[in-house]
């Protein structure tokens, strides 16, 4: 199945070494911005020891077809549903940011031995 899916969509790698700034920024290559669509923002992410830079896509969080599935559900069309889907819409990434960061205030005060979920499923076990 891998190897299915890397003949399928083969990965092109191209990189290019940019100067950092002393106020530790960078300039993105014309070309590689042109060709990822990169507008006002990018999203910068940190895996173990490499940094991910990609373009921000405002409807690519993946929750989109849940959204508007719910909001179909409740009985919302036209002008009323779009509204809603843009209010939800721009609630969802600090809702993932907060989630996010509390998921790592609990692994930062998790200490060894400690049921690390004992803290994450506390109110179901009290009621």
């Amino acid at each position: 199945m891998v190897k299915a899916l890397r003949e399928a969509a083969p990965i092109h790698l191209e990189s290019k070494r940019v100067r950092v700034s002393s106020k530790r920024q960078i300039t993105i290559p014309q070309k590689f911005a042109e060709q990822l669509d990169i507008k006002d923002e990018v999203e910068i992410v940190l895996r173990g020891t490499e940094l991910i830079i990609r373009p921000v896509r405002e409807q690519g969080d993946g929750f989109a077809d849940l959204i508007l599935e719910d909001l179909v559900e409740q009985g919302l069309t036209g002008k009323e549903l779009v509204q809603a889907f843009k209010a939800i819409q721009d609630r969802v990434r600090p809702a993932i940011e907060k989630m996010i960061d509390e998921a790592a205030k609990i692994a930062r005060n998790h200490k060894s031995g400690d049921d690390p979920t004992a803290e994450l499923f506390a109110d179901v076990e009290e009621g």
